[in-house]
């Protein structure tokens, strides 16, 4: 099974990676992929920055955004594989897991975005909306 895991620092990422850890062998023989996606800085200011400058803040915080779910994953044995992208987390998500071929995908049911998604996150809700494939949902 090819897993995706949206994973964006927040405690709910920590709570679907519990549960994935725990319950991994329901799931089989599985590969999984961790996924982050930044939201990219407003155009003035990335144009003020720089190119260089903006890529080292992306990394930088996507390094912070992943180094809990790493320290989850590895401190569980579970080898995976990171993917990294820039743009709308929701519609990122969906089209990675589409374009991966991916069994399942899984997230937290909220993540640090805005309060758009008082029930459910804006990310979640729009991973929902746009991915054919099948979404576990973690709160």
């Amino acid at each position: 099974m090819k897993i995706l895991v949206a994973a964006d620092g927040s405690r709910y990422t920590r709570q679907a990676l519990n549960y994935l850890t725990e319950h991994l062998a329901m799931f089989g023989e599985s590969e999984i992929h961790l996924m982050h996606v930044r939201v990219p800085l407003p155009g003035r200011a990335a144009a003020a920055l720089g190119r260089g400058m903006v890529q080292s803040y992306y990394d930088d915080e996507t390094d912070k955004a992943l180094t809990a779910a790493r320290k989850a994953l590895a401190k569980a044995g579970i080898m995976f594989k990171e993917l990294h992208a820039v743009g709308d987390p929701g519609e990122a998500i969906a089209a990675q897991a589409k374009r991966g071929k991916y069994s399942l995908v899984i997230m937290g049911s909220h993540g640090h975005g805005s309060l758009a998604g008082l029930v459910l996150g804006s990310a979640a809700t729009k991973v929902l909306a746009n991915c054919k494939v099948p979404t576990l949902i973690v709160r």
